[in-house]
């Protein structure tokens, strides 16, 4: 069952006002509406102000390293490194997926967000944690053939990350998963299927820079609002690309249009979209 806040009232407005605990206690007790999860359609929990995408699963970085021509740096063991992705391409968890323009390797990317609940600057190791609101799905959708074409140029990824980021199901917050607690994360499960076979299993728990280390970097020197994002990196399997750069003989090919993935994490929720033809991509002066 779904019970509402009050009309106009979203997540973001209610994680700016500090009172997300209260106010979801005032909302159960007394909602402005009561509707089941089955006559709903779940949008996006809440657009963020901004997500930074970091590199949490060192294992990942090792398995795609040799075919991406880029060795992981011994810097991944220092820090968290992290770009900035497209806020304004967030979508929900079961939205179709647009092909990115002119790609041909397209993939997803299996991951979890922390939300920002409270703004902070050069925030302390140890009460980063206490800076965020709760933790979702996070699928940074991935076009592989235009990233490479991007990286050399050191900038960082650019269109290859570009189209769609998907965040939800909804807002899980901290103490759901508190019995779950096990090295720099949780012990839970995450999964990965496309048209409905297994294709990434690993656990969160196997994190090597957890999100109290995220905050912590990501935050030196700046400050980070209330509705920020930080995604942890792909969990090892986590992608198509790491199983084409593992095992190519065996590789099952890149997402097409009508493909189905299902993305899911033991107590958070799960994604399933489809993947759709995306728009033409208008040539550039050079032809490009």
């Amino acid at each position: 069952m779904l019970y509402g806040f009050p009309a106009g009232l979203s997540l973001l407005d209610v994680l700016d006002r500090g009172e997300l605990l209260s106010d979801g206690g005032r909302a159960k007790d007394s909602p402005s509406e009561s509707i089941g999860l089955e006559d709903v359609t779940l949008r996006a929990p809440l657009q963020p102000r901004s997500i930074r995408d970091c590199a949490g699963f060192l294992q990942h970085l090792r398995n795609v390293s040799s075919a991406a021509d880029m060795p992981v740096d011994d810097r991944h063991e220092k820090f968290p490194p992290f770009y900035f992705t497209n806020p304004g391409a967030v979508i929900g968890p079961y939205s179709d997926v647009p092909m990115a323009p002119d790609s041909t390797m397209f993939d997803y990317e299996l991951e979890i967000a922390a939300v920002i609940g409270k703004a902070g600057s050069t925030i302390p190791l140890a009460q980063a944690e206490d800076y965020i609101a709760g933790y979702m799905l996070f699928c940074d959708w991935s076009a592989r053939d235009l990233q490479m074409n991007e990286m050399p140029l050191r900038l960082g990824p650019a269109k290859g990350k570009d189209t769609a980021n998907t965040l939800g199901p909804m807002l899980v917050t901290p103490d759901e998963l508190e019995p779950y607690r096990k090295g720099r994360a949780f012990d839970l499960a995450m999964t990965g299927h496309v048209n409905g076979d297994l294709v990434s299993q690993g656990r969160w728990s196997s994190i090597d820079w957890g999100f109290p280390d995220m905050i912590t970097y990501a935050s030196r020197g700046t400050t980070l609002r209330v509705g920020d994002v930080i995604g942890s990196g792909t969990v090892e399997s986590g992608c198509l690309f790491e199983h084409y750069c593992v095992d190519p003989e065996n590789f099952r090919g890149w997402l097409r249009p009508g493909d189905e993935v299902r993305l899911a994490v033991e107590h958070i929720g799960e994604l399933r979209q489809r993947v759709v033809e995306g728009v033409t991509a208008e040539r550039l002066s050079s032809g490009y």
